[in-house]
C-alpha cells in the first residue's frame, strides 16, 4: 500500500494553500477589520468560519464521496445538481470572481499611480483580459512556471506585510462601526462569503484528491486522511494571513476615509510604510497573481460549459472574458455591492450541501434527506438574497425568525427541515444506514 512521506504531505498542503490564496482574498479582511475596529476578535472569528472552516469541510466532503461537485450533488437528481453547478460556475466565473481579479489588480496595482479613472480602468481591463484569454486558450507549461514563481513571491510579500502590520501598525484600533458594534461575529461570518472560497472548493476540491491518487495512493481511507491533512495545513496558512490583514485594517483608519475598500486600504498602508518601491513591487505581484487566478477560473468554466453545451471551449472562454470585462468596468465597490445579495442567497445552499454531504455519506437513501432540506434552504436563501439586494423590505413572519435581520434567517428552518426529514426517513424505512453500494438502490 502506497503512502505519502511527511514532506510530500507538506507539499500537498502548500499546493492546497495556493489553490485558495487568490489575490481577491486579501481585500476583504482589511475592509472588515477597518469596520470592526476594536471588535476585530469576534469579527475575525466569524470570518474564519466561512472563509477557512467551510472550504476545509468542502474539501473533506468531496474526498469522502470520491469525486467532484457532480458526485456531491448526485442525490439531488441530475437537473437540480446541474442547476446548482451552473450557479456555482457562473459565480466563480463571469459574474463575480473573474471580473474581481481584474478590478482588484487595478485598484491595488494601477490606481495608486494613475488615480481612479474609468478610462484607465477600461484600458487596463482590455489589456488584462486579452492576456488572460491568450493564456487560457494556450496555457501549456507557461501557467505552471508563472504559478510556481508568483505564489511564493505573493506569499513572501504577505508575510512581510503581515509582520509589518503587527509590529509597525499605522495607528491605534478604531471603534467598531455600524452593525459591527452589536453583532461582530455574524458580520464577520457574512463577510467570509465574499472570498467565495467555499464555492471555489466545490470546483477545485477534486484537484486535491486527484493529486493524491496521482501519487499511486489508492486506499480511499488514506485519500480522505491526506486530504484532511492538506486542508488543515492550508487552513492554518490562510488563518494567519487573514488575521494579519484584519489587524492591518483595524489600525489603518487614519490612512483612508471611512468605507474604503480593502484594495484602497492595502495600497494606502504599503505606500505609508514602504514607499513607492513597495507599492510597485506589490502592484506587480498582485497583477500577476490575479491574472493566473483569472486564467484558472476561465479554464475551469470553459471546460465545464463546453462539456454541457454545444459550443467550443474557445467560444466559452471568449464570451466569458468579454462579459467579465463589462462587469469589471463597473468598479470594485459596485461589483461588491451587487455580489453580496447573490452570495447571501447562494452560500446557504453551498453550506448545507457540504454539511449534508458529510452527514449523509453512508445513508442508504441520501436523496430523501437532501432534497427537502436543500429546497427549504433555497427558499430562505432567495428571501435573504432579495432582502440584501433591497428588492423587498419585509418578508412577513419570516422576519421574526431567529437571526433573520442578520441575513441568517435560513438557519433555524433548515435545521428543523433536517430533523423532520430524518424522522420521516426513520419512520418510513425503520433505519437510515444499510449496506448498499449505491444511493439509488
Amino acid at each position: 500500500m502506497t503512502t505519502l512521506k511527511p514532506l510530500d504531505l507538506l507539499a500537498l498542503g502548500f499546493m492546497t494553500f495556493a489553490l485558495f490564496l487568490g489575490a481577491g482574498n486579501v481585500i476583504f479582511p482589511p475592509s472588515a477589520g477597518l469596520a470592526a475596529g476594536d471588535q476585530m476578535g469576534l469579527t475575525s472569528l466569524g470570518f474564519l468560519l466561512t472563509a477557512v472552516g467551510l472550504p476545509l469541510l468542502t474539501v473533506v466532503a468531496l474526498a469522502r464521496v470520491g469525486g467532484g461537485l457532480d458526485t456531491l450533488t448526485a442525490p439531488l437528481g441530475r437537473t437540480a445538481g446541474l442547476a446548482l453547478a451552473v450557479l456555482v460556475y457562473l459565480a466563480i466565473g463571469p459574474l463575480f470572481a473573474t471580473p474581481r481579479t481584474a478590478v482588484v489588480s487595478y485598484e491595488m496595482g494601477v490606481a495608486p499611480f494613475t488615480g481612479s479613472d474609468w478610462k484607465a480602468l477600461l484600458i487596463y481591463t482590455l489589456v488584462y483580459f486579452l492576456l488572460v484569454v491568450g493564456l487560457a486558450l494556450n496555457p501549456g507549461r507557461l501557467i505552471d512556471r508563472v504559478g510556481k514563481f508568483i505564489t511564493p513571491l505573493l506569499l513572501l510579500c504577505l508575510i512581510v506585510l503581515g509582520c509589518a502590520a503587527l509590529l509597525m501598525p499605522a495607528g491605534e484600533q478604531s471603534l467598531a462601526s455600524g452593525a459591527y458594534r452589536s453583532s461582530p461575529m455574524i458580520q464577520g461570518f457574512l463577510q467570509g462569503y465574499l472570498t467565495m472560497d467555499t464555492l471555489g472548493a466545490l470546483v477545485y476540491g477534486i484537484v486535491i484528491t486527484t493529486a493524491i491518487r496521482d501519487r499511486a495512493v489508492s486506499n480511499e481511507a488514506l485519500v480522505t486522511r491526506y486530504t484532511v491533512i492538506a486542508g488543515v495545513v492550508a487552513a492554518i496558512g490562510l488563518s494567519l494571513v487573514y488575521l494579519a490583514l484584519f489587524h492591518l485594517g483595524s489600525t489603518s483608519g487614519s490612512l483612508v476615509t471611512e468605507g474604503a475598500n480593502g484594495g484602497q486600504i492595502l495600497a494606502a498602508y504599503v505606500q505609508y510604510r514602504f514607499g513607492t518601491f513597495g507599492s510597485l513591487l506589490l502592484a506587480l505581484v498582485i497583477i500577476l497573481a490575479c491574472m493566473t487566478t483569472a486564467v484558472g477560473l476561465l479554464t475551469a468554466c470553459g471546460e465545464f460549459f463546453s462539456r454541457w453545451l454545444p459550443v467550443s471551449y474557445a467560444s466559452v472562454v471568449w464570451v466569458f472574458a468579454l462579459f467579465s470585462l463589462g462587469v469589471a468596468n463597473q468598479g470594485l465597490d459596485n461589483l461588491i455591492q451587487v455580489s453580496v445579495p447573490v452570495l447571501v442567497g447562494l452560500y446557504p445552499l453551498a453550506i448545507v450541501l457540504v454539511c449534508l454531504g458529510l452527514l449523509c455519506g453512508n445513508w442508504a437513501r441520501p436523496g430523501n434527506i437532501m432534497r427537502p432540506v436543500m429546497l427549504v434552504t433555497l427558499v430562505f436563501g432567495v428571501v435573504d438574497g432579495l432582502k440584501a439586494a433591497g428588492l423587498i423590505t419585509s418578508a412577513g413572519w419570516l422576519d421574526r425568525l431567529p437571526l433573520a435581520q442578520d441575513g441568517l434567517g435560513w438557519l433555524v428552518p433548515v435545521l428543523v427541515a433536517l430533523v423532520l426529514a430524518i424522522l420521516a426517513e426513520q419512520l418510513r424505512h425503520g433505519h437510515l444506514r444499510v449496506p448498499v453500494a449505491s444511493a439509488d438502490s
